[in-house]
């Protein structure tokens, strides 16, 4: 199965609205002051850009990515003189210096994530390097309820489940790579939001995008699978009297200068 990264549309109903509440946590928690030079290493869609610009007051602001779609649909959602987007690798990142570099949801997609936190520290030799990346063996609930239901039909969907797959996904894990890098007064922290679906169709349909692990699973299943999987997820979920559909997601963040 090949991760598709192409549609933001796809995207943002999936994670990238649940990605915009945690990002104003995250800055929350960084409290950084105004006016200085902000990197966003893997905008993506730019959830966590947009909160910067609306938020932290910048001088500057560069997002960078490696999917030419998500960065001309940043471009185009975001329109702030301020920022600049363009595509990019994590470990080839623009030859400035930056006061901040923050990465948001993406260090576990990176081949060599200790090489990306050395290339961010390098672009901030005297800033903060921060990120933040999804729990995804834990608290992140709405993937959590479609992979214990997809392994249970289908053993073979373990490998290619998150809370396997990403070990750097936990605080102890960020914690070490921060401090081997070079960092000092390297922190970490829990931060969770609500998912609150509006009904199961809200919940299920985004699984539909193809974007990402867990859609890109569930599309490539023929259709009485998917059904199946569908129908035995609908049964595990906590559903309201209103049936609305009550979840948290939990990133876990880390900091260090």
């Amino acid at each position: 199965m090949t991760e598709v990264w192409e549609s933001g549309d796809a995207y943002e109903p999936y994670v990238g609205r649940w990605s915009r509440l945690v990002a104003a946590k995250f800055l929350d928690w960084l409290d950084v002051a105004p006016q200085k030079r902000w990197l966003d290493v893997g905008c993506g869609t730019g959830a966590l850009s947009a909160a910067i610009l609306a938020r932290c007051e910048p001088a500057s602001l560069i997002g960078i990515d490696p999917s030419p779609a998500y960065v001309a649909w940043a471009a185009a959602q975001i329109q702030d003189s301020r920022a600049h987007f363009v595509t990019g690798d994590a470990t080839d990142l623009p030859n400035e210096v930056f006061d901040i570099v923050v990465s948001g949801l993406v260090l576990n997609f990176v081949p060599d994530p200790a090489d990306a936190v050395i290339a961010m520290r390098d672009v901030a030799p005297k800033g903060i390097v921060a990120a933040y990346v999804w729990d995804y063996s834990g608290r992140m609930d709405l993937m959590r309820h479609f992979w214990d239901a997809a392994v249970a039909l289908d053993p073979s969907a373990a490998k290619l489940d998150e809370g396997h797959r990403f070990e750097i996904c936990r605080p102890e894990r960020l914690d070490s790579i921060w401090r081997d890098a070079g960092f000092t007064d390297v922190k970490t922290q829990a931060i969770d939001v609500p998912t609150v679906f509006r009904d199961f169709n809200d919940y299920w349909s985004p699984f539909l995008g193809g974007q990402a692990p867990a859609p890109g699973y569930a599309m490539s299943l023929e259709t009485e699978h998917r059904d199946a999987l569908r129908d035995r997820i609908r049964a595990g979920l906590p559903t309201a009297s209103d049936g609305s559909i009550p979840l948290i997601a939990r990133a876990w963040a880390v900091q260090g200068r």
